[in-house]
């Protein structure tokens, strides 16, 4: 199999000292070494997202943690923010685990904004927000900071975030932001094989975890809290700990990047492929709020997407499609991870090149 530079939104890049973790000999899932194990994630993790706030870790995608969240965390009705398809998605699990809820669909290309927020919220109905901080089927990015000043409006409400492919490619202080459940999952700006999924617990979402009372097992948030809490860092069922190894080796990679250096890296990805774009085609995000980790680009020259990834997977590489009903009207570039600016100048000049670009 040859393997090509994936600049899709997920599984991203991932480090060949990365993979090599990934074989590290098995150890007892009830031992003190997986305590120990779990224990550097939490305190890395609690670092990369700036938060005191506990750590949850499941074996699945980010989708079981936002199922366990939005069913462990809504006592009354939630309500969904969506800018795409993985935002509307939020208000699926709600629904397919009897959960009220009501969904708020932005017109496409368009971020939640506060205001909107602000006029659910006032009405009282709703115990629960969910936002997708960065939605890769259109290339979006919340104003989280902004949205997290009407919230706090409301001390009742808990703020549950889909942070999956922004975390650890853009800065999510946690704590600041008031945010209660923030979810995100390996195979994103994190650059680990897809598998694991991690979330920030805030005390006042554990309160809301025992009013509500049990929800299921496996991606039942409060359950999972317990082991940490009685079984000392332990995970309620067997983990991935080959993913756990290779995540706490990732971890050390990135404080040796320095955390900061990493957001600064990203940021200077995405203003270059921001500027390539709208050069050559256009964005799909309104201007101000483009994604830090995958650009969405209109496709404004009808060219034909799957030669064109055809001929880049012949020089090694390979570029996503849109997403849902955008496939063919627009193709994503993500640049998150492990992929630096020589990456995107490696790429975007190979695309200019098949297309002839002028």
């Amino acid at each position: 199999m040859e393997f090509k530079k994936l600049f899709i939104p997920g599984p991203t890049q991932v480090h060949p000292d990365v993979l090599a973790k990934m074989a590290t000999p098995m150890i007892g899932h009830r031992s003190k070494d997986a305590s120990e194990l779990q224990k550097r994630i939490t305190q890395k993790m609690q670092n990369l997202m700036f938060t005191k706030n506990k750590i949850a870790l499941s074996t699945s995608s980010g989708t079981g943690l936002m199922e366990g969240a939005i069913r462990g965390a809504t006592a009354k009705r939630a309500i969904v923010f969506s800018v795409g398809d993985f935002g509307n998605r939020w208000a699926d699990l709600a629904k397919l685990n009897d959960v009220p809820v009501d969904l708020h669909v932005e017109e496409p290309g368009n971020p939640t904004m506060p205001k909107t927020v602000d006029d659910y919220l006032k009405t009282g109905k709703y115990d629960v927000v969910t936002i997708t901080h960065n939605e890769t089927s259109t290339g979006i990015m919340n104003p989280v900071e902004s949205i997290s000043e009407i919230i706090k409006k409301y001390p009742d409400v808990l703020w549950l975030v889909d942070c999956v492919s922004s975390l650890g490619g853009a800065k999510v202080e946690v704590d600041k932001l008031g945010i209660d459940i923030c979810i995100t999952s390996s195979q994103k700006a994190l650059a680990l094989p897809p598998g694991l999924a991690l979330c920030s617990v805030s005390p006042k979402a554990e309160e809301r975890f025992t009013k509500v009372g049990n929800k299921g097992y496996y991606l039942d948030l409060k359950n999972i809290i317990k082991y940490i809490d009685k079984k000392d860092h332990q995970y309620s069922s067997t983990p991935s700990l080959s993913h756990m190894f290779a995540l706490d080796f990732q971890l050390d990679r990135i404080e040796k990047e320095g955390i900061e250096n990493r957001f600064i890296r990203h940021i200077e990805m995405a203003e270059f492929m921001y500027e390539w774009a709208n050069t050559y085609f256009k964005t799909f995000a309104k201007p101000g709020f483009e994604s830090l980790t995958v650009t969405c680009i209109n496709n404004t020259r009808n060219f034909n997407f799957s030669e064109l990834n055809k001929e880049l997977g012949n020089r090694g590489m390979q570029i996503s499609n849109g997403y849902g009903d955008l496939k063919d009207k627009t193709f994503r570039i993500a640049h998150m991870g492990e992929l630096n600016m020589a990456d995107m100048k490696e790429v975007t000049g190979a695309i200019e090149d098949i297309l002839k670009l002028k």
